[in-house]
């Protein structure tokens, strides 16, 4: 072997190294969550609330991601908000949506029945469903989920409104509380995050 042929055999192994170095590399490299990622042994708080469904629990979605979100079809911004949002997620998932359940817990019984709310989040992907209860049962609730909810004073066209905890909760397979993605949180960086999940 001529030194030029040895050369140009060698540059084309090292070529090889680097061209392997870099497209293995980053996928050894651990997932750098856009979300808050959480690492509790215990399962996220059960829930057995109504929907048009009938009743549903958290139970009933194991085996699949649930993004659970307190909030309530009144809600002039931040709902329709962090909804579109969620939904633009689904919607970068493709076929992996499927395995995504998208719960709305409302804050605000005394107006949202099963039907409007789930007009509601339906009107941001087919699969949403909303659910409600009693005043007592979401209070208590929410206290579990760390959700704070206050109503005040609006407007005489909007009548109440309730200000709330924004954040989406990431609930895994398993029923453990995975992940919080704050209020804002763009739909690339949540489908991100739930896709690595369902792998």
């Amino acid at each position: 072997m001529s030194k030029t042929t040895r050369i140009i055999f060698i540059a084309g192994i090292l070529v090889g190294i680097v061209l392997v170095a870099a497209w293995g590399l980053p996928k050894l490299r651990p997932h750098a969550f856009y979300g808050t990622l959480l690492q509790s042994p215990d399962k996220a708080p059960e829930f057995s609330l109504d929907s048009v469904l009938g009743e549903l629990s958290l139970e009933d979605f194991r085996g699949q991601i649930v993004m659970l979100y307190f909030g309530y079809t009144f809600c002039p911004d931040v709902c329709p908000a962090t909804l579109a949002e969620v939904s633009g997620a689904m919607k970068l998932l493709g076929k992996k949506a499927e395995d995504v359940q998208v719960i709305m817990i409302s804050v605000d019984p005394l107006r949202d029945s099963v039907e409007e709310l789930d007009e509601y989040v339906s009107h941001f992907y087919p699969s949403f469903l909303g659910v409600t209860g009693s005043e007592e049962e979401i209070a208590s609730l929410a206290t579990l989920y760390g959700v704070f909810y206050e109503k005040h004073e609006g407007t005489e066209a909007t009548g109440y409104l309730i200000d709330h905890t924004a954040t989406v909760m990431v609930i895994d397979r398993d029923g453990h509380l995975k992940l919080i993605f704050p209020f804002g949180a763009p739909a690339a960086e949540i489908a991100e995050d739930i896709a690595y999940l369902l792998k």
